[in-house]
C-alpha cells in the first residue's frame, strides 16, 4: 500500500492515479481521532492489524480523488528522529575524497562506519515539489538521493534477522548538503551543513514493507534538469538497512515514525537557482523538487 499525506494534513492510499481518503474511515472505526498526525497513522497501521485491515477495505470503495488534483505533503513532518548514514557507498566515498578531501574510510569496520550516523532536524523537511532553498552563505550545495526506512514498531537491541520486522515502509529522502564554506577540513559540521531549512526532501509517499521484498534490491535514478545525474543500486551499499537498524537499535530506541536513511550513491551534483531534480527509486515512485536561491 502507498500511504500518502495530502492537502489539509489528510491521510490517503494511492492506487494508480487515484487517492483513496483513509482518515474518516479510520476515525469512525476508532483507530484515529480527529486532528490525527501522520505519526499516529504510522503507529496505528503498523501495530494494529484491525487498523490496516480497515485501511485496505477503503481501497474497495469507489470514493477517490485524482492524484493530480491533490497537494502531496511530506509523508512525515515531525519524525522523532532522522538518522542519516554517511559514506555508505564505496563510489561515493571516493567521490567525496576527490571533491572534498574527505578521510579514507575504506579500512573502517562496518560498525566504525555506522558510528558516523548523524541527525537531521525535522524543520528541514520539505515535501514533493520543494522548494529547496540555496542559502546565501554557500556557493556549493549538492543533492543526495537515498532510500529511507520509516520505523513502525519500536526497536531496541534488534538482530539483523528481525530488523525489517520493525519497518513500516519506505520512502525517498533527498539529503541536500552545503559543501562550502564549512565542508572541507572541518569536523562535526554535518548537522549544520545538512540542516538548513528545506534540506530534507521527503516523499512522495510511504510504500508499506510488504510491497518490497528486499530493500537491497532497488534501482535509484536521478535526473537534474532532464539529464541523468545518478544511476545506482541499493545492493551497492556497504552497510545494509538490516545492519543499520541493528546498530542504531543497540544505541537508542527507534520509535514509530523515526526515519533511517541509508546514504547516497555516487553522482551528487552542485545545484543552481532554477534547477529541477527528479529522483526515483524502484517500486517506491518518483519525487521532483524545484531549487531556488535565497531571496532575502
Amino acid at each position: 500500500m502507498r500511504i500518502c499525506h495530502y492537502n489539509d494534513h489528510q491521510v490517503g492510499a494511492v492506487v494508480g492515479d487515484r487517492v483513496h481518503p483513509l482518515g474518516d474511515t479510520l476515525i469512525k472505526a476508532g483507530h484515529l481521532k480527529p486532528g490525527y498526525t501522520m505519526l499516529e497513522v504510522i503507529e496505528r497501521l503498523a501495530n494494529e492489524p484491525a487498523a490496516m485491515k480497515c485501511a485496505r477495505f477503503v481501497l474497495q470503495s469507489s470514493s477517490s480523488l485524482a492524484l493530480a488534483s491533490v497537494k502531496l505533503l511530506a509523508p512525515v513532518l515531525n519524525p522523532p528522529a532522522i538518522w542519516a548514514a554517511a559514506a555508505n557507498y564505496k563510489a561515493h566515498q571516493a567521490e567525496m575524497r576527490e571533491k572534498m578531501g574527505s578521510s579514507d574510510r575504506t579500512a573502517l569496520s562496518k560498525d566504525d562506519l555506522m558510528a558516523e550516523f548523524f541527525l537531521k532536524p525535522s524543520a528541514s523537511i520539505v515535501g514533493p515539489g520543494g522548494p529547496v532553498i540555496l542559502p546565501k552563505v554557500s556557493k556549493d550545495v549538492d543533492f543526495e538521493c537515498e532510500l529511507c526506512a520509516v520505523i513502525g514498531r519500536a526497536a531496541r537491541h534488534v538482530s539483523e534477522d528481525r530488523a525489517l520486522d520493525h519497518v513500516f515502509g519506505y520512502t525517498i529522502l533527498w539529503d541536500f548538503s552545503q559543501r562550502d564554506p564549512w565542508g572541507r577540513g572541518r569536523q562535526n559540521t554535518r548537522n549544520i551543513r545538512k540542516g538548513f531549512d528545506t534540506f530534507t526532501g521527503l516523499g512522495p509517499w510511504i510504500v508499506t514493507r510488504e510491497e518490497i521484498d528486499d530493500p537491497q534490491n532497488l534501482a535509484i535514478r536521478v535526473e537534474q534538469n532532464g539529464r541523468l545525474a545518478m544511476s545506482a543500486h541499493t545492493s551497492d551499499m556497504i552497510c545494509t538497512l538490516r545492519e543499520h537498524i541493528r546498530f542504531l537499535s543497540g544505541v537508542t530506541t527507534l520509535v514509530p515514525g523515526a526515519l533511517v536513511t541509508t546514504g547516497t550513491p555516487a553522482g551528487v551534483g552542485k545545484l543552481a537557482d532554477g534547477d529541477r531534480l527528479k529522483g526515483s527509486i524502484e517500486r517506491i515512485g518518483e519525487m521532483e523538487v524545484a531549487v531556488q536561491a535565497e531571496r532575502q
